[in-house]
């Protein structure tokens, strides 16, 4: 006899069993091959799992590689001069003579001419390149951003020479008689930073011709930045009755802050390593004279001066003074990578945004 109970059968619980529940290996042996051809399949999977992680772990393994023979290279090449004149020496020294006999070689004018014209064109180009993403991305119409955002990629093509000859013989003169000339008469005697007569070949001119450079790049990557973000993140701000700025500033931004960062960490690693254009328009003074006192001063940026006296060094401690320029220039970019990394995660991590 059967009694019911509700969710268990009591009697015949075996027979039950049997009808409506099959073994584990019943179901096992009808869903997947037996034998050697199972064996075979799976040992081809795991080497073929083995043979991507080795490729992986070597493309991976070249960049590491690659920078440190680098590293090595510049390294080794610069032994001469940090020898002679010491390391802090070399990096904190002002004097720069290449007069055989009584050379003496010092880096500090060179790193902060670099540092302040990266500086300038970070403080101009950066939120001119964001003004240009926001525009694109969440104002104009297909119609407009389409061919817009075109002519901002075929701008971040050109290359930097042309940039250089237009500022050396149009741009500078703009910028001599439009900007630094009144700010000098108004505020030379009173600020120092604009108390240097100008001529338009300057810390100033570099820094604005830097960030015209790298304002392409910064707002291309920035505006894919601002796509990647979610549609639900606007919508919900105009839902809550935001207008279209502040649906930008609260939904917009706080996603995507992690990726503009990086963006703007891009266009900065391009204008501390730019050569050409710098050695044009900065005024490649030496020594004392290329510390600048004034945004109006020439001055001198690592790479411009390898590059302005590279092919003119003839003796082996003026050509290791320059490899030694390079490698505060590697290691100056690392660092710079390196804090813009770890600043990129630590504002991913509480806005949850786009890393």
């Amino acid at each position: 006899m059967k009694v019911r109970v509700p969710g268990i059968w009591a009697g015949d619980d075996q027979a039950f069993l049997k009808d409506h529940i099959r073994p584990s290996d019943e179901t096992d042996t009808h869903r997947r091959p037996k034998g050697r051809l199972h064996l075979a399949l799976f040992e081809r999977r795991h080497i073929g799992d083995k043979l991507f992680l080795l490729l992986v772990a070597a493309c991976s393994g070249y960049v590491l590689f690659l920078l440190g023979l680098v590293a090595f290279s510049v390294a080794t090449g610069s032994s001469l001069v940090l020898m002679k004149e010491g390391i802090v020496e070399f990096v904190t020294g002002t004097d720069w003579n290449a007069v055989e006999g009584r050379e003496s070689y010092g880096a500090l004018p060179y790193i902060l001419g670099t540092l302040i014209s990266s500086g300038i064109a970070m403080a101009i180009g950066v939120p001119i390149s964001i003004g240009i993403a926001m525009f694109i991305s969440e104002i104009s119409p297909g119609k407009i951003a389409t061919p817009l955002s075109f002519v901002v990629e075929l701008l971040a093509a050109v290359p930097s020479i042309i940039y250089g000859l237009w500022a050396l013989f149009v741009f500078r003169f703009w910028i001599r008689d439009l900007i630094e000339v009144p700010l000098n008469a108004m505020f030379g005697g009173s600020i120092p930073f604009f108390a240097r007569t100008p001529f338009g070949l300057d810390i100033f001119t570099a820094g604005i011709v830097l960030a015209i450079m790298i304002i392409p790049t910064v707002s291309s990557v920035s505006r894919e930045v601002m796509r990647a973000v979610p549609n639900s993140q606007r919508e919900a701000a105009y839902s809550l009755g935001a207008t279209r700025f502040e649906a930008i500033r609260t939904a917009v931004f706080p996603y995507a802050r992690s990726g503009l960062l990086g963006a703007a960490m891009l266009g900065l690693g391009r204008a501390v390593g730019e050569t050409m254009l710098v050695t044009m328009i900065i005024g490649n003074a030496i020594g004392l004279s290329a510390i600048p006192t004034s945004l109006f001063s020439p001055g001198q940026t690592l790479s411009s001066l390898i590059a302005n006296e590279f092919n003119e060094a003839v003796t082996p401690l003026h050509v290791s003074a320059l490899i030694g320029l390079g490698l505060i220039l590697l290691g100056l970019t690392i660092v710079i990578n390196i804090g813009a990394r770890l600043l990129v995660s630590r504002i991913a991590k509480p806005a949850g945004g786009l890393a």
